[in-house]
């Protein structure tokens, strides 16, 4: 019973030490002195340039794992496109170096003749991967070759005619490489749209936004600012205004035919875009207050498929152009006249005109003094200048009369 007395006592004394111990608790602030500089704050570095092929020769090779999460990552990605790639070619390569073959004209040239599997800015899909010991082969839109299944390959006959079951597919893909020194290194997922991404944009971009990162600066910021430059193609006039609602095709005075698009309704601006062929060769803008500005200056030269500026060279908006933006000349009002026919008014303003100038080619002199000769001399004896007798000049020779001619007697 003492030894459990004890253990209680004992209790409650520390218990109250530790009571009595207890105070609030202690904060501790920073104190800013003078002499302790602030701790700046990283800002986040810009991306670095576009990772190459060669910058990678220094790992060890792909492994299986890797191949099989890469695979996983780009297999039925959609992506888009920043070249122009033909349909059915497997020419495309990424080089170790970073550069792409062929170049850009030779791409669209080819485009043109056997036609396009992706335009710039065109959303395709990823379809095959393949990784072989120093390349890394890719398929979009099912490929360049034909692939059938066995059932595509059976014909049903009647007599010595034979019709195939299903109709003959149609090529529409085309594939590229990315090209390695030694072999296909270790790499992320991050880094291989990187390697890719001079051919393809795996960015969360629209194709608007895609094609435009692919033109020059001041073409890129008239499309983002949704106006029209002398030059372009139908495509850049469908990103800048996308397209449009009504379309006019007419034949010109010299009986070119051009077709028109036009933006926009009253009571707002409208805009009229006009095509020869794939070109704009004229912008006409009809503005609410009644002005009407024509551009017929070519401001874009596009040469196999690239785009330069021709005209735009200091600012960035085509209206700060000189010559650029022009006016249009009201034309004259309509008449029944004659091209060489006056009217009363212009006669008589023509004849006023006349009088005025026979008027002004007389230069008016002033009449001499009384006694003077007109220069100033003393007067001189006019007695001595003009004969004393006049009778004395030889008289004029008078001609005979003319014979009268008889009249003929009457019948």
């Amino acid at each position: 019973m003492l030894r459990r007395a004890a253990f209680f006592i004992f209790l409650i004394i520390s218990a109250g030490s530790l009571a009595m111990g207890q105070s609030d608790p202690i904060t501790v602030k920073p104190t800013k002195s003078a002499d302790t500089p602030a701790v700046p704050i990283a800002a986040p570095q810009p991306a670095g340039p576009h990772l190459k092929p060669a910058d990678l020769d220094e790992r060890q090779p792909v492994s299986n794992t890797t191949r099989m999460q890469l695979i996983r990552l780009l297999d039925a990605e959609f992506v888009h496109t920043r070249k122009y790639i033909p349909v059915g070619d497997k020419t495309v390569v990424i080089a170790d170096d970073g550069t792409v073959r062929p170049g850009d004209a030779a791409l669209f040239q080819t485009a043109q003749k056997v036609g396009a599997a992706a335009k710039v800015g065109d959303r395709v899909q990823i379809t095959t991967i393949v990784f072989h010991e120093k390349s890394i082969y890719l398929e979009i839109n099912g490929g360049p070759k034909k692939k059938q299944k066995w059932f595509q390959h059976i014909e049903i006959g009647v007599g010595s005619s034979s019709n195939p079951v299903t109709s003959a597919v149609q090529i529409t893909g085309a594939a590229l490489s990315v090209e390695f020194k030694k072999h296909v290194p270790e790499m992320t997922g991050e880094e291989l749209h990187q390697i890719l991404s001079p051919v393809l944009d795996f960015s969360v971009k629209t194709a608007a936004e895609v094609y435009a990162d692919t033109l020059p600066p001041k073409i890129r910021q008239a499309v983002k600012n949704h106006e029209v430059l002398v030059g372009m193609n139908r495509d850049m006039v469908v990103m800048a205004k996308d397209r449009p609602r009504q379309k006019v095709r007419e034949k010109d005075d010299q009986g070119h035919p051009y077709e028109e698009w036009i933006y926009g309704e009253l009571p707002q601006d409208v805009v009229f875009v006009r095509f020869i062929g794939d070109e704009v060769v004229m912008v006409k803008i009809a503005k609410v207050s009644g002005e009407v500005i024509t551009k017929t200056q070519k401001e874009v030269q596009i040469a196999d498929g690239v785009p330069s500026l021709t005209t735009l060279q200091s600012s960035d908006r085509p209206q700060d152009e000189k010559g650029g933006v022009q006016p249009e000349q009201r034309a004259h009002k309509p008449t029944l006249k004659r091209p060489d026919e006056q009217t009363e008014q212009e006669k008589q303003q023509q004849e006023q005109q006349e009088n005025g100038n026979a008027g002004a080619q007389k230069p008016q002199q002033d009449e001499p003094q009384w006694g003077t000769s007109g220069s100033g001399q003393q007067p001189a004896d006019t007695s001595q200048q003009q004969p004393a007798n006049t009778s004395q000049q030889p008289p004029a020779q008078q001609q005979p009369p003319e014979p009268e001619l008889q009249k003929r007697p009457p019948l």
